[in-house]
């Protein structure tokens, strides 16, 4: 069989899947050309945003933003993302596919971890095969199940060591893109010290990546996390400064106001109170651009009054009684998109005509009809909820979709606060959730089976709706392994219409990344997944 080597130096991937995004905005934005964007200082700590992890920080069970945004500094994987979406290689010396269920890793040799210990192929091989038992991964497991060996004992008979600096994966079934998801978070590799005390190792990590924990007492857990450069690190994302100080902020607003008062140099998520003033407020110093996020509404599948055809009638009602385009304008003003699928408009094979897409407009007669026709099946009754974490600056969209389902369908609707992110993820983990709640999904890789395969697929770890189809199911898996880049789209697009029927969750809309900057830093550059490339960023000492 012909061999299709995958060098992973910038290249296109797997005949693939490229993203289409706007331009990004870096070093100062839209002032005057005749500045001089500083150097920075290699010793200059850039001071950012963030959440405390849900869980320990262990790369395969870490699948939250708050937790991932540290491990994607403290880690290097196989291969890395730039701003574009485009692959290039870390700690690969190059990928070879094989065939289509064959793949050989051939690692960069001389790279070690914090604790100078070498990074080799049974690194990779023993972080995977624990990831890939689901009593040590949260969600993370799910991403080894392509692997041959999968659920069958303690460890993935697909991985094999050749030597100390080569190992090769067998899958279980075809995954044409599974080389270009070897950059997500639950693929890097661990250490030898990790399995001495890995409860240990989860709150003061030893990674192989740009920065490393300032020490022992970096993590000031609900407050921040302090990173300093790894002066080791030999990769593609090698820092132009001295290091991270990452704070918790209890709201977007309380992150805002640090960065107009000079506390913040980089902010990730401009709060919606600001929309109308930050432009002015930042004189230049923001970006408001395309990214691959998805925000929707989840109503889990044992609830009562959603399931069956009662429950398919009334994720319909529900869906068409928001007035998604009033939203986004008044409340987002135009940092948001309406959804016409499940998906984001920046990645390859993004349609906005899909069959059945009818059901994410507003139309509050065709509402009422369906919620009337639920009722005959079984009389609603109560208070529909909305949940949400109070510290990622989602009430006032909240509110205005509850008002919105309620002034339509007549019924009680109304926001229900967590206080914060972690809180919500556990009652969804543990099946408590009493009513609907906010959902979204910022891609792990640039793919459309990204946005599809781990949301929605039965007993897929991010399928925190309990959705289980078979149509959907056998469209995925026929997807994923069709070689033919436009056949597979097809499929994808087909499994979508079958969501459309279902809604296991409502599509809201896309967002776009919409962040600020102080005029202390320059080089300020966006990503595809709105994660800022904090390497890059430079401060004057």
């Amino acid at each position: 069989m012909k061999r299709n080597k995958i060098a992973f130096a910038g290249l296109a991937l797997l005949g693939a899947s490229s993203i289409v995004l706007a331009g990004c905005a870096s070093g100062g934005g839209d002032t005057d050309s005749s500045e001089t964007p500083n150097e920075g200082s290699s010793a200059a700590v850039i001071t950012t945003n963030g959440s405390e992890p849900q869980n320990p920080l262990i790369p395969t069970n870490t699948t939250e933003t708050g937790g991932g945004k540290i491990v994607d500094s403290l880690f290097a994987g196989l291969v890395t993302y730039k701003a574009d979406g485009s692959v290039e290689n870390d700690v690969a010396e190059d990928i070879t596919v094989d065939s289509p269920t064959q793949i050989t890793v051939k690692l960069r040799e001389g790279l070690t971890f914090t604790d100078g210990t070498p990074v080799q192929a049974h690194n990779f091989i023993d972080a995977w095969n624990y990831g890939a038992d689901p009593e040590n991964a949260h969600g993370g497991s799910y991403f080894f199940s392509e692997i041959e060996g999968f659920g069958e004992g303690a460890e993935l008979s697909g991985l094999a060591e050749v030597d100390d600096y080569t190992f090769t994966i067998t899958l279980n079934t075809p995954a044409t893109d599974f080389a270009q998801r070897l950059g997500y978070s639950a693929f890097y590799p661990l250490p030898d010290a990790a399995f001495e005390d890995i409860e240990a190792f989860g709150q003061n990590p030893i990674g192989n990546g740009p920065y490393k924990l300032d020490g022992d007492a970096a993590w000031e857990h609900d407050v921040k996390i302090s990173l300093v450069t790894n002066e080791d690190y030999d990769g593609p994302r090698e820092p132009a400064n001295g290091g991270l100080e990452i704070s918790f902020y209890a709201s977007q607003d309380a992150a805002y106001a640090a960065l107009l008062g000079g506390d913040l140099d980089v902010l990730d998520a401009i709060p919606d109170s600001a929309f109308g003033n930050y432009e002015t407020d930042l004189d230049g110093r923001s970006v408001n651009q395309p990214a691959a996020i998805f925000q929707s509404l989840t109503i889990p599948q044992y609830l009562e009054h959603f399931q069956g055809e009662e429950g398919q009638l009334r994720r319909q009602a529900l869906s068409l009684a928001i007035n998604r385009d009033e939203i986004t304008e008044v409340i987002f003003q135009g940092t948001r998109t309406p959804a016409t699928d499940f998906t984001s408009p920046v990645i390859d094979g993004w349609t906005d005509e899909l069959e059945g897409a009818d059901v994410l407009g507003y139309d509050p007669e065709r509402a009422k009809e369906l919620w009337a026709e639920a009722d005959e099946i079984s009389p609603y009754e109560g208070t529909f909820t909305i949940s949400y974490n109070a510290d990622g600056g989602h009430q006032t969209w909240v509110d205005a979709v509850a008002n919105s389902i309620k002034n339509t369908l007549g019924i009680e609707a109304e926001g229900n606060a967590y206080p914060d992110f972690a809180s919500l993820l556990e009652d969804e983990d543990n099946d408590a959730m009493t009513g609907s709640f906010r959902s979204g999904w910022q891609a792990d890789y640039p793919g459309l089976y990204n946005f599809l395969g781990p949301l929605y697929q039965t007993g897929a770890g991010s399928n925190y709706g309990r959705y289980s189809s078979d149509e959907f199911d056998s469209l995925i898996k026929e997807g994923i392994s069709e070689a033919d880049q436009e056949t597979a789209t097809g499929l994808f697009l087909d499994a979508q219409e079958v969501l459309l029927q279902d809604l296991p969750v409502l599509p809201l809309w896309y967002s776009n990344v919409v962040g600020g900057y102080s005029a202390a830093v320059d080089n300020v550059e966006f990503g595809w997944n709105s994660v800022p490339l904090y390497e890059e960023i430079t401060k004057a000492e």
